[in-house]
């Protein structure tokens, strides 16, 4: 692979509430601007996936994570990203570093949600969608 066509490593984090609400942040930045996702981001040079997942999630969220398991990997454009499922053990819950909003959501809210492409998709196909309410 080319220096042009080397993809940046990413890592993002699942996290569901004791509802099974899904964990989303509101991109303040490119790319997807505006859209709902899952927190995350690059791994830093001399960082793990697990390093990576802690300090974004904290820098994103709020939150002190412990990740788990390897839930699946997309490709994104210039990106790979690598997404965990994640049990969130202490902090609070605020939107920080290039995310507007974050927030619990459950299968109605998600759905109304305009999300970055293939997120829904891909949760789906995963089998870790935010569940429904009555």
């Amino acid at each position: 692979m080319s220096g042009s066509e080397r993809r940046v490593p990413c890592v993002g984090g699942l996290v569901f509430d004791a509802r099974g609400r899904l964990l989303l942040i509101r991109r303040g930045h490119d790319p997807g601007r505006g859209l709902w996702s899952l927190p995350g981001g690059r791994v830093e040079p001399g960082e793990d996936d697990a390093a990576a997942l802690v300090r974004e999630m904290a820098e994103e969220t709020g939150l002190v994570v412990v990740p788990g398991r390897l839930v699946g990997t997309v490709v994104r454009g210039g990106y790979v990203i690598a997404d965990y499922l994640c049990d969130a053990v202490g902090g609070e819950l605020t939107a920080g570093d290039d995310a507007d909003e974050a927030r619990f959501v459950d299968a109605a809210e998600f759905a109304a949600l305009e999300k970055v492409d293939l997120l829904a998709e891909t949760l789906a196909e995963w089998a870790v969608l935010p569940r429904a309410f009555p």
